[in-house]
């Protein structure tokens, strides 16, 4: 039984759906249009509002790949129709971020600024130069962004300097003990 696969997917007004042969799927909405492909073992099924996915019978892959068809075309309606967003945060002493037209600029400790160009449908935006939000409509374009954000400098166990995820909890170490006397 899976929770996940059966569980039906509303589409809002102003969302068109199109299922091709193989699964191809394209869902267009309010904010763009996003396409993938599905697996075709999988049978999706439109009807009135509503999105539905089945497997054809209950083998250990068949299982695996229902929850995951449905969660990928759950993530691609709410894309089209709300967005998706990864917000960061930035902790160190002079660490910051400001926009140079669409580019991200990042100040974080380096000897030089480290610039990141965003792709197509991502866009960045800096709240109060220590927050950076990475917004678009493809979950995984957004997550996979924000992560290569995070990389450039990753939050250290010391001191707590770096770039994290808003709300991410950075394990502290403590430092040296000092010289026994």
């Amino acid at each position: 039984m899976s929770r996940i696969g059966n569980q039906p997917i509303t589409v809002p007004s102003g969302v068109e759906i199109t299922i091709g042969k193989n699964n191809d799927v394209m869902v267009k909405g309010p904010k763009g249009e996003l396409s993938s492909s599905l697996s075709p073992r999988m049978t999706i099924a439109q009807e009135d509002g509503t999105l539905t996915v089945l497997r054809p019978n209950d083998a250990r892959e068949n299982k695996a790949m229902h929850g995951l068809t449905r969660s990928l075309l759950n993530n691609m309606v709410v894309g089209v129709t709300d967005g998706y967003t990864k917000r960061l945060e930035i902790h160190g002493v002079g660490y910051r971020a400001q926009m140079d037209g669409q580019n991200l600029v990042l100040n974080v400790g380096f000897s030089h600024q480290v610039r990141i160009t965003p792709p197509e449908g991502i866009t960045f935006s800096v709240e109060a130069n220590t927050r950076v939000a990475v917004t678009g409509i493809d979950k995984q374009m957004v997550g996979e962004e924000a992560a290569k954000i995070r990389i450039v400098r990753p939050p250290e166990p010391y001191k707590g300097k770096g770039i994290r995820y808003a709300g991410e909890y950075v394990r502290r170490k403590a430092g040296k003990a000092g010289k026994a006397k």
